[in-house]
């Protein structure tokens, strides 16, 4: 059976969890957020999970293959499922291509990547909005909103290329109410998909 693989990109403020909690729910895919995996690994006190927090001890990134290996763990325990969708990764080409080995393995390719493309202006304030409900620091101070974005537009403009090559990129304006947004979302998944 064909798994529907989907990745989402969108940058700090751009609703990719609101969205992705609609595509879970719509698709009935599993999620796979590697922020989730990291908190399972090293909660759990697995072997990955250690090695992880070695890594973030020292202050560094935890490396592509054990971020990897994370990944294989958790679409193995969800064998059945009928997709997947990816949160927060790939980050780097590096983890694009190695996703990719992954999931040739198991004949059940990536089909589309969808980034939710919202202007930097209207980012800055959502994030800034958000900073005074949500009571994480970093949404509130504007230096490091504007390090956020452009770690995140550095780091994925090259994983956005990548999917772009083999013709598995779709950008989806991000501004409208989550309806609109998701409907653009559906289409664009539907163009992509041969479920």
């Amino acid at each position: 059976m064909n798994k529907l693989n989907i990745v989402l990109f969108g940058p700090p403020g751009a609703g990719k969890g609101t969205q992705s909690e609609l595509i879970i729910k719509e698709f009935n895919l599993t999620h796979i957020s590697t922020g989730d995996l990291f908190r399972k690994h090293i909660g759990e006190g697995t072997e990955l999970g250690k090695e992880a927090q070695r890594y973030m001890d020292e202050g560094e990134l935890v490396p592509d293959q054990l971020v990897i290996d994370m990944v294989e763990a958790k679409l193995s325990e969800n064998h059945t499922t009928t997709g997947f969708i990816f949160d927060g990764f790939p980050r780097t080409v590096n983890q694009a291509e190695a996703l990719d080995k992954l999931l040739d393995r198991v004949s059940n390719p990536i089909a589309v990547t969808i980034a939710l493309e919202v202007p930097e202006e209207e980012l800055k304030r959502r994030l800034l909005e958000r900073g005074k409900t949500s009571g994480r620091p970093d949404d509130q101070n504007e230096e490091k909103v504007n390090t956020r974005i452009s770690v995140y537009l550095a780091e994925t403009l090259p994983v956005a290329t990548y999917y772009k090559e083999q013709s598995k990129f779709s950008s989806v304006d991000g501004i409208g109410s989550i309806e609109d947004i998701f409907a653009r979302i559906s289409q664009a998944i539907a163009s992509h998909s041969t479920i």
